[in-house]
């Protein structure tokens, strides 16, 4: 462990020099996580050290205060996503807008998916991830016993985005089954596997983009197309851009709900209290998806590079070093979440989490994000008396904080 700050600010080079030598802590500790290590130990760190240092993947910083990561994703100045998006950093094979990019680059992919994720779209859409949603949790809880991570949340991305991005099912389950084992492959480093993976996801992309350029989709129902019709300065987005942000789209939205869904019903399992409230008030159903994205936040490997020095948090961060943007530690930083550690239905400045990021590079995808937690706990909800843990979570690893595996025992209503 590190042997603090130094007292006298950044003037006295072997005490710099020392602290970027320091390891707080361990991404991937030697014990594997439960439902509540990582969180106990951010807790522990995060008061002492809103900016911790580890020395795994070749070192970097971590930002567990709130105020911290919101600054590094808010000061596009000082802070570039262009150089490292992610920690550990893996086998690179391509820029992928608008996530590689900083403005003014990235804004015309931007617009262009921003246009995707509309109100009215999202409502146009509903039915349908309703259905899907039904579809699969009807047999779960009808057997009495599922395993909610593999059985649904595994499974509820790839139907929804089947649909919003006009592709067959069969397709759509394939980009989850390639997305699973690469993002897997990322855990343990396996830069190889990364590779070819990726390349993979890269052909699937180009697939879907050969289809539309045969036969073109309604702009407005349709993302590829879409991207494939905007221009930048009268001219065309470059052919490789566009299938970088192809590929990126079809990989990102797989992840983060596979990995939340389950941190939900874990929740609501081990309080049976909660559970029938909102089985008795359904309308406060979309508070509680807005508590459990701040209380579980999956996001905690994402990463920007200084573009100078910086002091952030009492450190001193180099031009060039790497930062891991702890979004799971940041929303439950009791400096501005009292009581963090705690869901708090109606929180009062509940606005203020940043699960989904902010500013220039926060997600696009939200809305749709926010519609298909709340139609999960709708349904399962609605169609259950009441469920409770059949078994211990297992937990994903760095990157991402969330569940794996949840088996659940349904009574059904």
């Amino acid at each position: 462990m590190s042997q603090g700050r130094c007292p006298f600010g950044f003037d006295d080079p072997e005490a710099l020099a020392r602290r970027r030598t320091d390891h707080d802590f361990d991404p991937v500790p030697d014990e594997a996580e439960t439902f509540t290590s990582a969180h106990e130990e951010f807790a522990r760190l995060r008061n002492d050290r809103p900016v911790a240092r580890s020395q795994e993947y070749d070192g970097f910083w971590a930002l567990l205060g709130y105020d911290e990561v919101l600054t590094a994703i808010t000061d596009i100045d000082r802070f570039t996503t262009t150089t490292q998006n992610a920690i550990p950093k893996f086998a690179f094979t391509g820029v992928r807008p608008p996530l590689h990019l900083d403005p003014p680059e990235h804004t015309s992919y931007r617009r262009v998916i921003n246009r995707a994720f509309t109100p009215p779209r999202m409502r146009e859409l509903e039915p349908r991830v309703r259905a899907a949603a039904v579809e699969l949790l009807d047999p779960l809880i009808a057997g009495g016993w599922a395993d909610i991570c593999r059985e649904y949340a595994h499974r509820f991305p790839a139907f929804v985005f089947a649909d919003f991005f006009n592709l067959d099912v069969e397709t759509s389950e394939l980009i989850k089954a390639v997305t699973g084992r690469y993002v897997d492959a990322i855990q343990v480093l396996d830069h190889e596997t990364v590779r070819g993976l990726s390349g993979r996801l890269y052909e699937i992309a180009q697939s879907i983009i050969d289809s539309r350029a045969v036969q073109p989709l309604d702009p407005e129902e349709d993302l590829t197309t879409a991207l494939m019709q905007a221009e930048h300065d009268g001219e065309p987005l470059p052919a490789a851009m566009v299938l970088g942000c192809v590929r990126q789209l079809i990989v990102t939205g797989m992840v983060a709900p596979s990995v939340f869904t389950g941190n939900m019903f874990v929740h609501l399992a081990r309080d049976p209290q909660l559970q029938d409230y909102l089985r008795e008030q359904p309308e406060k159903i979309p508070d509680a998806v807005e508590e459990f994205l701040r209380l579980y936040s999956p996001y905690r490997g994402m990463a920007r590079t200084a573009r100078e020095d910086v002091e952030l948090g009492g450190e001193l961060i180099r031009e060039g070093d790497p930062v891991a943007l702890v979004y799971t530690s940041a929303n439950r930083d009791e400096r501005v979440f009292p009581d963090g550690e705690s869901f708090i239905l109606d929180r009062p400045n509940i606005a203020k989490h940043i699960s989904f990021g902010r500013g220039t590079h926060s997600c696009p995808g939200a809305p749709l994000a926010r519609m298909m937690m709340r139609i999960t706990l709708e349904e399962v909800l609605a169609r259950s008396a009441s469920f409770h843990e059949a078994g211990e979570p297992e937990m994903a690893i760095w990157a991402e904080w969330g569940t794996r595996s949840v088996p659940l025992d349904f009574v059904r209503a």
